[in-house]
C-alpha cells in the first residue's frame, strides 16, 4: 500500500521527494492508508513562506516501511477533519490546529492541547470540561500541582458513587519549547544532545539515540558496529531499569511492600550497572553524535555480565512471588481494561499495546542501528488489563537481560565515535527508536545551508494519555493509582 514517498527508518531524502497533494487527497490518502493497515507516526506542520507545510509520516509495520506526504494551507484554512474516520489522528490534529491555526472541521474533541489555539492570548481559551448532569453526579479534581515531585497535570474524574464514568486529562502546565530550542543556528559543545537528552530524563538513551540517528543519517555517516551494540546495551539497561522501578511503584500501589522493596533493590544494580557504563544511572553523557562516548573493557563486561545476572535472577523471583499473590491479583486482574480493538484505534504504542495484544515494536518492526543485525521477538498478552501491563514488564526485562548479555558475548571490534559531516541541505528524516514507553519519534528538516528549520519530536505518551483515560472508566476511583502506574506516562514527554 503506498500512500506516499516510500522510504525507511533513519533514513535519509530529499524533502522534494515527498509529494505535495492537495488537501482532500492528502486526508483521502491517510485514511485509505488507514484502512489498508498502515499506522500514523508523525503530523505536523511546518511554516512556510508563504503559508503552512503539513507532513504526515504513516508506518507499514509488516513490511518495515514509512511514507511521507505532505499538502499546504494558509492561517486561517480548514479541512474535514480524519479524526472521526481515524481515531489515531486525533491529538495529532488538535495539536497542528493549536501550532498554526489551521482547523479539522468536525473534529469531536477539538480542544487545547498545551497552550491554547494559536492567535489567542497568551495564556489560551479557558478549557472547557466535559459535564455530566445527575443528582448523584460528582466531580474530583486532581492536580495540577501533585505531593513530592511529580510533575504537573490535571485530572478530572466524572463519578456516580465511586465508579469513574470519565476521567479528562489536562496537560501543557510545563510547556518549555523544546522543539524550537534545537533551530538553534549554533549547536554549541553539544546543545542539541543534551536537549534530548532532557526531553524526558527517564527515557535519555531513546531520545539521545533517535537525534544522534537523524544526524548520522543527514550527515551520511552511520556509527560503528561497536557503537551501535553499545548503545543497545544501553537502551536495554534502561528498559530494564525502569520495569523494574515500574513493578516496585505497582506492587506499592496495592500495599504490597515487600515486592516494592525487592524491586527497587533491583533496580538499583541495573541503574548503577549504567553508572558504571558512562558514569550516569540514567545514561547521560553516553550518545555521541557518531557513536559512543563509553567503551566496555573487558573488566566493565564482566560486572555487567554479573549485574543482570544478578538483578534478572532476583526479578523472577519477585516476580513469581507477585503473580502468584492471591491479594496482588484481586486489584490488577479486570483493572483498567483497554480491549484490542481500543488500543489499535487509538493507535497505542509500547508495553500498553502490546499488553493489548498489538505486536508493535520499532525494534523489530522497523529496526535500527544496532536492532538491525539480530531479531527482536515481539511479546504480547491479550486481557489489556493492569495484570497485563505489569506482567508484560515482567517478561521484557528477561528480553532485556538476554539481549544484553548476546551483546556483551559478542560485541564487535572497532571504533566508539566517528567523525560525522554535516547535514545534507533540504533534506528530510525520521529516526525513530523503542524506548522503554514504546515508539519515538524524531524528524528533522533541513534547509538550503543544512540548517536544521524543523525538528518535530513524539513521545510514545503522546499515543497512549488517553490510552489511560479509557482504561479507568467503569472502575472505582480507589484504582486509578494502579491504573496510572501501569502505563507510567510522561508528562514533560508530552509537554515538551
Amino acid at each position: 500500500m503506498t500512500i506516499g514517498f516510500e522510504f525507511k527508518n533513519g533514513q535519509a531524502a530529499a524533502e522534494a521527494d515527498i509529494p505535495r497533494l492537495s488537501p482532500d487527497e492528502f486526508r483521502a490518502g491517510l485514511i485509505r492508508g488507514a484502512a489498508a493497515g498502515l499506522r500514523p507516526v508523525l503530523f505536523f506542520g511546518a511554516p512556510e513562506t508563504p503559508g503552512i507545510r503539513l507532513y504526515a509520516v504513516a508506518a507499514d509495520d509488516r513490511n518495515s516501511n514509512l511514507f511521507a506526504l505532505s499538502t499546504t494551507f494558509r492561517e486561517g484554512d480548514s479541512y474535514p477533519a480524519i479524526t472521526p474516520e481515524v481515531p489515531a489522528f486525533h491529538l495529532f490534529e488538535r495539536e497542528f490546529y493549536e501550532d498554526f491555526g489551521v482547523k479539522p472541521e468536525g473534529h469531536p474533541w477539538l480542544k487545547p492541547v498545551r497552550r491554547g489555539i494559536a492567535g489567542a492570548a497568551s495564556a489560551g481559551p479557558a478549557y472547557l470540561f466535559f459535564r455530566m448532569d445527575g443528582d448523584e453526579v460528582h466531580e474530583v479534581g486532581v492536580g495540577p500541582i501533585h505531593a513530592g515531585v511529580i510533575e504537573p497535570g490535571h485530572f478530572r474524574f466524572s463519578c456516580t458513587g465511586e465508579e469513574v464514568h470519565h476521567l479528562e486529562i489536562q496537560l501543557g502546565f510545563q510547556h518549555r519549547g523544546v522543539e524550537n530550542l534545537f533551530l538553534l543556528r549554533r549547536d554549541h559543545a553539544g546543545f542539541r544532545l543534551r536537549l534530548a537528552e532532557s526531553i524526558a530524563g527517564d527515557s535519555v538513551i531513546g531520545h539521545a539515540g533517535a537525534y544522534a540517528g537523524a544526524m548520522e543519517a543527514l550527515g551520511r555517516s552511520p556509527a560503528e558496529r561497536r557503537a551501535l551494540a553499545i548503545r543497545v546495551i544501553a537502551q536495554e539497561l534502561e528498559r530494564f531499569g525502569v520495569h523494574l522501578g515500574d513493578l516496585a511503584a505497582l506492587a506499592g500501589d496495592v500495599a504490597y511492600l515487600t515486592g516494592n522493596a525487592a524491586f527497587s533493590a533491583l533496580r538499583t544494580k541495573i541503574i548503577n550497572a549504567s553508572l558504571a557504563l558512562c558514569g550516569s544511572r540514567f545514561g547521560r553523557g553516553l550518545v555521541a553524535v557518531g557513536g559512543v562516548r563509553c567503551d566496555i573493557s573487558p573488566e566493565l563486561r564482566d560486572v555487567l555480565r554479573a549485574a543482570v545476572a544478578d538483578a534478572e535472577d532476583g526479578a523472577r523471583l519477585a516476580a513469581d512471588v507477585l503473580f502468584g499473590s492471591s491479594s496482588v491479583l484481586a486489584r490488577f486482574e479486570k483493572a483498567g481494561i483497554v480491549y484490542p480493538e481500543t488500543a489499535r484505534s487509538l493507535g497505542l504504542v509500547g508495553p500498553a499495546a502490546r499488553a493489548s495484544g498489538l505486536a508493535v515494536d520499532v525494534r523489530s518492526d522497523h529496526p535500527y542501528g544496532g536492532y538491525a543485525y539480530f531479531p527482536v521477538h515481539k511479546m504480547t498478552l491479550a486481557s489489556g488489563d493492569v495484570f497485563s501491563r505489569a506482567y508484560i514488564r515482567s517478561v521484557e526485562i528477561g528480553q532485556s537481560a538476554r539481549i544484553i548479555r548476546e551483546q556483551l558475548d559478542a560485541l564487535p571490534e572497532g571504533a566508539i565515535v566517528r567523525p560525522v559531516a554535516a547535514p545534507s541541505a533540504d533534506a528530510f528524516v525520521v529516526s525513530m527508536t523503542e524506548g522503554w514507553r514504546g515508539e519515538i519519534a524524531h524528524a528533522a528538516i533541513t534547509d538550503g545551508e543544512g540548517r536544521l528549520r524543523r525538528y518535530k519530536i513524539k513521545d510514545p505518551s503522546f499515543h497512549n494519555w488517553f490510552g489511560l483515560a479509557l482504561a479507568v472508566r467503569k472502575n472505582g476511583i480507589s484504582d486509578f493509582p494502579v491504573c496510572n502506574k501501569s502505563f507510567n506516562l510522561s508528562y514533560c514527554g508530552f509537554d515538551l
